[in-house]
């Protein structure tokens, strides 16, 4: 595996938008603040995860990132049902 440039700037966005998502997610005055951010982190690491699929040109971390980006979506519905009755 040799990395191009192409692939670096890749790794290099994912990795800048990961810590201003987990920033996001420490500093954020709000729950739905940190649950928005949480769920922004599930898509840069769905991301990452179909980045390692182009890279070790394996087709089955593209059946995990589905399975991820799947329960990463349910959690998140979930923590804004959560969210929702608390409020009501």
């Amino acid at each position: 595996m040799t990395l191009n440039l192409v692939n670096v700037v890749v790794v290099a966005l994912l990795s800048a938008a990961a810590v201003l998502a987990l920033v996001r997610m420490w500093i954020g005055p709000y729950t739905p603040d940190r649950i928005v951010a949480t769920d922004t982190l599930a898509v840069i690491a769905t991301a990452a995860i179909v980045v390692c699929a182009m890279l070790f040109d394996s087709p089955f971390y593209l059946d995990v990132a589905l399975l991820y980006g799947v329960l990463a979506f349910v959690g998140v519905v979930a923590l804004a049902r959560v969210i929702e009755a608390k409020q009501s």
